[in-house]
């Protein structure tokens, strides 16, 4: 069982949850904290022995805490989601991979691409799929086609996996900190369109691949994992890409995996991650 926190930091906050859990006979298996010292925020990952009353669990934590501190008790275990797809199927096949062994940590309700050539995979693995062209559409249009797709299920997050179009502020603001996109390029380098192109021009040593949460500005969201391969001057921008395939799958994997798992807090631009 998992609990969560994140509030204003102040002397004895660790000590009044451990008083809570006692009060209430919880054994505590694990705790991580953290505490933002610039920004005076305290950020906490508990998991405890299973605990029936958690209405009571919760109020006894929000008594002892300040009064707007966040406290998810026991989030979903199995967080639900929908992939946004184009024409990769790197990223998409691995996701249904592991949602076909049980091994992704949340069950995928569909997958929505502005392409029709990933349905056939999504049907091997009998996962609905909703093919929705962008072409000749004002964009506002086409996420409104989207968003009335999306109203027909029940879902955590939005996963875009190579998911090729910019997303308009409003579909944004329609679900904070619930898109989780992953970017082909160690970010801030090369962001926006045909970072590999770019990066082979520039002559660089390291490409990489991030993922974040999606905000406003353009592929400048929280990030919650990057990682980097190194490159060479024999490679030519196709190695790059081929290279950057496997990277970014990986990446995205292993976010998923923090997510859902409830290890990642989102604060201002940035995030904390218990790994």
């Amino acid at each position: 069982m998992v609990i969560v926190i994140q509030c204003k930091d102040r002397v004895g906050l660790v000590a009044e949850i451990s008083g809570v859990m006692a009060k209430f006979g919880i054994n505590i298996l694990t705790m991580r904290e953290f505490v933002d010292t610039l920004e005076s925020m305290f950020f906490a990952r508990l998991v405890i022995e299973s605990f029936d009353d958690l209405p009571s669990l919760e109020k006894g934590l929000r008594a002892v805490l300040p009064v707007d501190a966040s406290v998810k008790v026991n989030p979903e275990p199995e967080k639900k989601i929908v992939v946004l797809v184009t024409k990769e199927y790197h990223c998409l096949s691995d996701i249904l991979v592991r949602n076909h062994f049980k091994t992704l940590g949340a069950s995928v309700e569909a997958v929505i691409g502005n392409y029709p050539m990933l349905g056939d995979l999504c049907e091997r693995f009998n996962v609905p799929f909703h093919y929705i062209t962008h072409e000749d559409k004002e964009k506002m249009d086409f996420e409104c086609e989207i968003q009335e797709q999306l109203a027909f299920y029940q879902f955590d997050y939005l996963v875009l996996a190579k998911y090729m179009r910019i997303i308009s502020p409003e579909f944004v603001a329609s679900y904070p900190n619930q898109i989780i996109n992953i970017h082909h390029s160690f970010l801030p380098a090369f962001i926006g369109a045909s970072p590999y192109k770019r990066a082979f021009h520039r002559g660089v040593k390291l490409i990489g691949a991030t993922a974040h949460f999606v905000t406003n500005d353009l592929d400048e969201g929280p990030i919650i994992v990057q990682q980097t391969i190194p490159v060479n001057h024999t490679y030519m921008v196709s190695d790059m890409v081929r290279a950057g395939k496997e990277i970014e799958t990986s990446v995205l994997a292993k976010a998923l995996h923090l997510v859902f798992e409830d290890r990642v807090f989102v604060f201002n631009n940035k995030t904390i991650v218990f790994e």
